[in-house]
């Protein structure tokens, strides 16, 4: 950060300068360098003298030719800044140079930010390097710091933690706030010093009680999650808050969920909305992709697809896969777009190749149904083995079907139940139904009804309707389980009441087996059972 302090240093309107000034214009005047460059200076701040600062640069030159470095100095900033001539970088650099060559620290700072951003002087890392390092020398705390930061990235030299503790910490104990943000982060980090969550958070908070926003947000950060210390979320609001309102725009966002979930504080839609979209005004990736699916579900707002399809656009530009995923929704209803099936597909493409997985499971339906693209099973098969490798179970299903199908691309036994297994272990219901298929007929297993039940009773718990009847068989028949009357017209019934027609003949067969107490009993357990 380029350093302007001396033209700014003590513009103190509350006393009387005009005899000073009359003092100095008249040994200025004279061609006494330092008085010029005190006029100047009265000039810049207005001191005994309406403020203008043209006429704190012709002051400011005529002492700069004299060669006073601090004049050389402050005539580079006013170059710089644009302050009393047209902004010139080249200008700016070469009286910067005037003044570092005679030692001056600020002007060495100054020079090096020029040579690190190619401004006025040809992007160079190693005079930056050079000239960080003479103020860094003299003390210069901001030339310290960027030293550390060259030392750390391994920018204009090799890449040296150790060099880049040493200088972060000789900047930080002078109470410069963003080397003691990065002397904290490598404490956090354990790069150079070992790893100490205690000395990260003291060089945070001695960052962040100066207001340095980047600090603010990694305190709140470890109060809200507990990593490392003990867990507080009035903390880690406080934090936020005081960070969200110097408009840094991660802490807005995570004020937006604090206030979204009722985290520490009583939840409120209409503040999660008001921090999400200082954020994503902001240009905050989350907080836009937030602020789309407020608009495209009416939660808070008014339902508004044109305003949901213009944030959620904003992130996905940038990348975010959740927004593109919801853009090519959009694309795919026509909802606040003309429907565009080929441009839903290029946004679900676009996050499923980040790693977005209902992208990637929905690009596999879109391949195995052909909608909107030519019927393709390999390519399903590529995108559904994406996502069920992650985990995704509905994807896992799809895949096992896939293999399962003897008219697919790639008829799979063993793979089918791999992945059905997989499913069903997530507790997929037609995944547990196929397994317990599978093992019910043989299908690719041994035959093994003790496998059969137990896979068709965790279907049949969650509701499904075939396994609920064949479970019902089992206990008729004493496949996999003992025979009881009793429990096989309980299921049989079950599967009946939601619909299964079939089981109707078999419920009289069970219903036969029993006595009047006992049909009464298994009768009245039925009633009892949720519809």
């Amino acid at each position: 950060m380029t350093k302007y302090s001396p033209n700014e240093a003590d513009a103190n309107n509350g006393s009387t300068y005009t005899a000073e000034f009359l003092r100095v214009k008249g040994l200025a005047e004279r061609g006494v360098a330092n008085a010029q460059h005190s006029l100047g200076f009265m000039y810049f701040n207005g001191q005994g003298v309406a403020q203008s600062y043209e006429l704190a640069v012709v002051w400011y030159r005529q002492a700069a030719q004299s060669g006073l470095e601090h004049a050389q100095y402050n005539l580079g900033v006013m170059y710089q800044k644009g302050q009393g001539v047209e902004q010139n970088f080249e200008e700016a650099a070469a009286w910067y140079r005037l003044a570092a060559e005679q030692g001056y620290a600020a002007a060495q700072y100054n020079l090096g930010w020029l040579y690190a951003k190619g401004q006025g002087v040809a992007n160079d890392t190693q005079q930056a390097m050079h000239w960080f390092s003479k103020a860094a020398e003299q003390g210069d705390a901001g030339a310290q710091n960027n030293l550390g930061m060259m030392y750390d990235t391994g920018k204009g030299v090799p890449q040296d933690f150790k060099q880049a503790i040493f200088w972060y910490r000789k900047a930080a104990e002078q109470g410069y706030a963003r080397a003691q943000f990065n002397l904290g982060l490598r404490y956090d980090n354990g790069q150079g010093v070992p790893q100490d969550v205690g000395q990260a958070m003291s060089w945070y908070r001695k960052a962040a009680d100066q207001g340095y926003a980047p600090a603010q947000f990694n305190l709140a950060l470890r109060f809200d999650k507990g990593d490392g210390i003990a867990q507080d979320a009035q903390k880690a609001i406080l934090w936020y808050r005081r960070a969200a309102e110097q408009d840094h725009a991660s802490s807005q966002f995570n004020l937006g969920l604090i206030y979204d979930n009722g985290q520490g504080v009583p939840r409120d839609e209409q503040k999660a909305l008001d921090w999400y979209r200082k954020a994503a005004e902001q240009g905050h990736a989350a907080a836009q992709n937030n602020l789309g699916l407020r608009y495209d579900h009416g939660q808070g707002v008014e339902q508004d697809y044109e305003q949901a399809q213009f944030w959620y656009r904003k992130a996905a530009e940038q990348g975010f896969p959740g927004a593109q995923y919801h853009l090519g929704l959009l694309y795919d209803a026509g909802h606040g777009v003309v429907v565009d099936h080929q441009e839903a597909i290029f946004w679900y493409r676009k996050a499923a190749d980040q790693g977005h997985l209902r992208a990637q499971f929905d690009l596999g339906l879109r391949y195995e149904t052909g909608r909107g693209v030519p019927q393709d099973y390999r390519k399903a098969m590529g995108w559904y083995r994406r996502a069920a490798e992650q985990d995704y179970v509905a994807a896992q299903y799809a895949l096992g079907l896939l293999f399962d199908n003897d008219d697919g691309p790639q008829p799979d036994c063993n793979q089918a139940n791999h992945w059905y297994r997989k499913a069903a272990d997530q507790g997929h219901t037609q995944a547990q139904f196929a397994l317990g298929l599978r093992y019910d007929n043989g299908l690719g297993v041994p035959r093994d009804y003790v496998q059969a039940h137990q896979w068709y009773l965790q279907a049949a718990s969650q509701g499904h309707v075939r396994a609920q009847f064949n479970l019902g068989l089992m206990y008729l028949s004493g496949q996999g389980v003992p025979a009881d009357a009793s429990q096989a017209w309980l299921w049989l019934a079950m599967s009946e009441r939601a619909g299964y027609a079939a089981a109707a003949r078999y419920l009289k067969n069970a219903a036969g087996r029993m006595d009047p107490a006992q049909l009464a009993q298994v009768r009245e357990r039925m009633e009892m059972l949720p519809g």
